[in-house]
């Protein structure tokens, strides 16, 4: 037998030896008044010298991390809600009988109940000497070793209640997404956006182009996609007279799996009437330089050992014209040429010549580009939902905003002409028969909408998960998600 499984059997039978002495090893009996977090901050101002035992009695739980015991004494650190504090436990502090009790059945990973009051060690730690302990949840499994935590990156992402107990910088990763979900949703609604909700299973999959998850409905008898976007939704709103509306939530997308990918991820979606991709430009750096400031004084933050330096106003750079320098031919007005490239280079384009031209683009331009970068001029072919812009009918009033190499958003001057609109549904359609999985369903509910009439409007979907991964340093996406997907064992 291994020593972990030997060690788990002994607490086995100390949970056994608990009932036996008519001990709940899980007890629910234990009322906690206090938080460690507000008495660290009550104490933090004071002196160890001067400090004056207030006698005050805290009433705090938590779990075990660490124990180190002396014959008649012991101290034991516990962990409250990610906050730490050192307990003073001894004979003459809650008894013989009770420091007993500790010695022979609480072990490391343990729930347990602590009453007393607070002092300093000698050391200056700021302490609590228990008058009284109790134990509420024994745990059975081996947390991992103190120093060395858990560091296995399959276990990690498997495992992640033991990466949040072992090691707390994730637990500050989590921290530092929720404020910037929260940032991002308070950005929206003091500039009067409505926050809402769509459907997660589709009739059709729609928004985006994605390879959708299928499902089925038994008692509908239906079949269903889960969302691979919530934008037709959404814009259905904007018909329906919400100027101003978005959403946060998860998409589904069944495509690969990478330190960049996951099947399931989170999307800030907005869509604001009569405005442009142009004023959305301003508004997505407006937004991601609010979520910046969480974490930088001065616009600046270091990913992976580079500088990002968000300081507006971000470049903007026309696609086609850059690529059409590039090659020293208008690359929109040559499609066999650049088709020709896209061959050289690999590239499967279904004979798109715009979809050549994006994908070159992105090998040519954006490998070296780390500060953000504003992309536009997206040929009309690769935008199936975007208006035409005026002075060129094949390119589309398109944008992408790229980070250190990365599609962080995507937006675009919404089409609102209903029969343009059906058009290139009809488009997205011969593209699927040819094999492009990614391609747009036939939404006609949604042309339907279209034809009630939809206000100029624009719209960004900006990736949530990404963001984060920058902002806190993160190297791969799972790192950010609480379960990402992984492989079955």
């Amino acid at each position: 037998m291994s020593s972990d499984n030997q060690y788990i059997e002994k607490r086995k039978e100390k949970i056994n030896q608990l009932r036996d002495l008519g001990i709940d090893p899980y007890s629910n009996k234990f009322m906690k008044t206090d938080m460690v977090e507000d008495i660290l901050k009550k104490y933090s101002q004071e002196s160890p010298k001067s400090f004056e035992l207030d006698n005050i009695n805290y009433k705090i739980a938590g779990r075990v991390t660490a124990i180190r015991s002396f014959g008649k004494s012991a101290f034991v650190k516990i962990i409250d809600n990610m906050k730490r504090i050192q307990i003073f436990i001894s004979n003459d502090s809650v008894g013989k009988e009770k420091m007993n009790f500790f010695k022979k059945f609480i072990d490391v990973g343990d729930f347990i109940g602590v009453e007393g009051h607070c002092f300093f060690t000698k050391t200056e730690e700021l302490s609590i000497e228990a008058k009284d302990i109790e134990i509420l949840t024994k745990s059975i499994n081996i947390l991992p070793e103190k120093w060395h935590g858990l560091t296995n990156v399959e276990t990690r992402y498997r495992q992640r209640y033991v990466d949040l107990i072992a090691n707390d910088n994730v637990k500050e990763i989590f921290i530092s997404r929720s404020k910037i979900i929260a940032q991002i949703r308070n950005f929206l609604i003091e500039k009067k956006f409505l926050e809402v909700e769509t459907p997660i299973l589709h009739t059709v999959a729609g928004g985006a182009a994605a390879r959708p998850f299928s499902t089925h409905h038994n008692t509908l008898d239906m079949d269903l996609t889960l969302r691979i976007a919530p934008e037709l939704h959404l814009k259905r709103l904007v018909v329906g007279g919400i100027e101003k509306v978005f959403e946060i939530g998860r998409n589904f997308r069944n495509e690969g799996i990478s330190t960049q990918h996951n099947p399931e991820f989170t999307m800030i979606e907005l869509y604001e009437a009569y405005s442009d991709y142009n004023i959305m430009m301003d508004l997505v750096e407006e937004l991601v330089l609010d979520c910046v400031k969480l974490f930088s004084d001065n616009n600046k933050i270091i990913y992976q050992e580079k500088e990002i330096d968000f300081t507006g106003p971000w470049k903007r750079v026309d696609m086609v014209q850059w690529l059409s320098e590039f090659y020293k031919y208008d690359v929109l007005n040559n499609p066999e040429e650049i088709l020709k490239e896209a061959d050289k280079m690999k590239i499967n384009h279904f004979d798109l010549p715009g979809k050549a031209i994006t994908e070159i683009f992105e090998e040519k331009y954006l490998k070296g580009i780390i500060n953000p970068v504003f992309v536009y001029g997206f040929p009309i072919d690769v935008s199936p939902l975007a208006r035409r812009n005026n002075d060129n009918p094949m390119i589309a009033d398109r944008f992408e905003l790229f980070i250190n190499e990365k599609e962080i958003a995507n937006a675009f001057s919404e089409l609102n002409d209903s029969e343009d609109q059906l058009e290139r549904f009809n488009k997205q359609l011969e593209l699927k028969s040819k094999g492009d999985d990614e391609a747009n369903d036939m939404d006609e509910d949604y042309i339907n909408a279209l034809r009630y009439g939809m206000p100029p409007t624009a719209g960004a979907g900006l990736g949530i998960d990404r963001l984060v991964m920058l902002l806190t340093n993160s190297p791969s996406i799972r790192e950010v998600i609480l379960f990402p997907h992984m492989r079955n064992e």
